[in-house]
């Protein structure tokens, strides 16, 4: 099964994972979280897979917006706020065989190529 990726076409993130995964020659499929975006029970497995905790856009407006209650909240509350509000979501997510493997973009090249398989 081909590597999902999940974002926005005009995250910068995104744009750096695109050149990276077509530089290795690796299949994708881009899912547009505007105009697609993930169900719930989608996000529950993500954030199973991943913790919610890596999974926050920290620098997004959404997350500013939510304002201090936040810090306080469960998987279930971020998966509800996730499913409600994909702007939530770190970006790019890569999903491999049904399962979220990595969210971001900012690791080691060795570490990125050991979660995504490649």
């Amino acid at each position: 099964m081909a590597l999902q990726v999940y974002g926005i076409p005009n995250c910068g993130t995104c744009k750096k994972a695109f050149q990276w995964l077509e530089g290795k020659g690796v299949e994708y499929e881009f899912i547009n979280t505007k105009e697609q975006p993930p169900t719930k029970t989608m996000i529950a497995e993500w954030v199973e897979a991943l913790g919610a905790k890596p999974m926050r856009n920290t620098s997004g407006q959404s997350y500013r917006a939510i304002g201090p209650e936040k810090d306080g909240w469960t998987d279930a509350q971020w998966v509800d706020a996730f499913a409600k509000d994909a702007m939530l979501l770190k970006r790019p997510l890569f999903v491999k065989g049904g399962t979220a493997v990595l969210v971001g973009f900012r690791d080691k090249e060795e570490v990125i190529r050991q979660k995504l398989g490649v």
